[in-house]
């Protein structure tokens, strides 16, 4: 993990939270508020470590939260106790699948926005959960588990673009030929 990385990563979670919260076009065609930070999540989690993951959540979510019509704060315990789970448990994941990556983010597309709800429904005397709730759950959901796999294809590829590639060092020079033979 290098200074870029970082640098990107904290790119990609502004934009994310920039157009998720300003362009309301696909909200207002699928009937659901856009969410992609708990997949940027997945992949923060499972690529760096616990206090980078726990920066990366606590960030993320401020900067939703500063943007939107919740409580300041709201968001962010969502998304670190999602990323938290998800880094404790890396090792027994399989990060470079793509269906594993697709399951964990359609979990963290479920987990988040109804911990969320549930944070935000305390205190309050009506019910917030309706059918149309699971309908957005579902769909966050499935926004989440497709829009992971392309997250780690996002990253990948800018790290192989701004990155050094690592060379491989052999313990014999390739340029020469062993002779083998009875002299």
């Amino acid at each position: 993990m290098n200074r870029l990385q970082i640098i990107l990563m904290f790119v990609v979670l502004w934009l994310a939270v920039f157009l998720q919260t300003q362009f309301g076009v696909l909200h207002r065609l699928i009937g659901v508020p856009v969410c992609v930070l708990p997949a940027l999540m997945v992949y923060a989690a499972l690529t760096h470590g616990l206090a980078m993951t726990t920066l990366f959540s606590v960030v993320a979510g401020l900067w939703l939260d500063s943007v939107s019509a919740s409580r300041f704060g709201v968001s962010v315990l969502p998304l670190f106790a999602f990323a938290f789970v998800v880094q404790t448990r890396s090792h027994l994941l399989l990060r470079e699948q793509r269906f594993a990556q697709f399951w964990l983010g359609a979990a963290g597309g479920f987990f988040v926005p109804l911990v969320t709800a549930g944070i935000l429904q305390l205190g309050q005397r009506e019910p917030a959960f309706t059918q149309g709730t699971w309908w957005q759950l579902l769909v966050l959901a499935l926004m989440n588990g497709i829009v992971c796999p392309l997250a780690f294809g996002l990253f990948d590829q800018l790290n192989q673009t701004f990155n050094y590639q690592a060379i491989e060092t052999h313990s014999f020079r390739l340029d020469r030929q062993i002779v083998r033979g009875r002299n």
